[in-house]
């Protein structure tokens, strides 16, 4: 090993969309410079979008290179021997200025199937919420592929659709097959598999700035739709210090943190861990060095890392494969 592996930071990739705006900067401190930011990539190997470290001996390094070169430090060796050198997450955060597309995402096998891709089984964490923002997750009852089709083509779909206010600090876990549709207001840390496949089934009829609509994947979406009603909202424990199960699930494990203080981390070596700093700010310290991250920060913790402790007064989302 060239040099000791440590917590590993990204420069954010920044996407404009047609829906984004400027809470990317406002509230999270990320660099963008367009008015319709919508999306922060902090973790991706999603082909061509790598994440490139922004930290310490490896800067300038892709993440796909690191664990190329050290797959079961970096991964963890249950997840290295699940999924080879791939790394299954992506992460980031979402400011919707405007509503966004009515959607859905297909799961493993026809993902597999069709793209050559994992599903996209995801989950938001609602981090700040304008006054009466809302999200659509699923349907207000159990539906079927005929009354989907009518009301899609009457533009009256909305009308089917479980549309629920969000606040912060709200959880979302949204298995593939829920249609669904993050609302104007909302800044929203996505955790998700490794998958950029959308099937867009109603955009509101809007255009862009050359007046064109955007594409819509009706017919593939079809058999990706899961028709009944679904439960999505997660309620959660606050314990102060520990690690608070939100979603667990075989795609990913996903603990809130309240932290006042100091709290200590012992590794597996099993999976890595990432930290995402909803609120507050707080340092992880590892062999002696501590760095210091803040709202809208994201910190992936190799595997091989085996002992650490996060000390501060933050609210943190901790994610791993289990």
């Amino acid at each position: 090993m060239s040099a000791e592996l440590y917590p590993l930071q990204f420069d954010a990739i920044l996407k404009e969309r047609i829906w984004g705006g400027e809470k990317l900067k406002t509230i999270l401190n990320k660099p963008i410079t367009s008015k319709i930011t919508g999306e922060s990539w902090e973790l991706s190997t999603v082909e061509g979008d790598v994440s490139v470290v922004a930290n310490g001996a490896y800067k300038g390094k892709a993440l796909t290179e690191l664990i190329n070169e050290f797959p079961n430090e970096i991964l963890g060796t249950a997840v290295y021997k699940r999924f080879g050198n791939q790394f299954p997450l992506l992460f980031k955060y979402l400011d919707a200025r405007e509503d966004l597309s009515i959607q859905v995402h297909p799961n493993d096998e026809l993902a597999k199937a069709r793209h050559n891709s994992f599903g996209k089984t995801e989950m938001w964490y609602v981090m700040q919420a304008d006054a009466d923002a809302r999200i659509i997750v699923g349907f207000k009852e159990d539906s079927s592929r005929e009354e989907y089709l009518e009301n899609l083509n009457n533009k009256t779909l909305t009308n089917i659709l479980d549309g629920i206010k969000a606040k912060p600090g709200d959880v979302f876990f949204l298995e593939t097959g829920t249609v669904h549709a993050i609302g104007a207001g909302l800044v929203i840390a996505e955790i998700q598999q490794t998958s950029d496949i959308t099937y867009r089934l109603y955009d509101f009829d809007r255009k862009d700035a050359q007046g064109n609509t955007r594409e819509l994947h009706v017919d593939l979406a079809l058999d990706a739709i899961n028709y009944k009603k679904v439960d999505t909202y997660k309620e959660y424990s606050k314990e102060q210090n520990q690690s608070n199960t939100v979603v667990d699930c075989p795609y990913f494990t996903t603990n809130f943190i309240p932290l006042e203080g100091e709290k200590q981390v012992a590794g597996s070596g099993l999976s890595f861990t990432v930290f995402m700093c909803i609120e507050g700010s707080f340092e992880l310290e590892y062999n002696g060095v501590s760095n210091k991250y803040i709202q809208g920060d994201t910190v992936l913790v190799p595997a091989g890392l085996k002992n650490y402790n996060l000390k501060g007064k933050a609210s943190v989302l901790e994610i791993y494969i289990s």
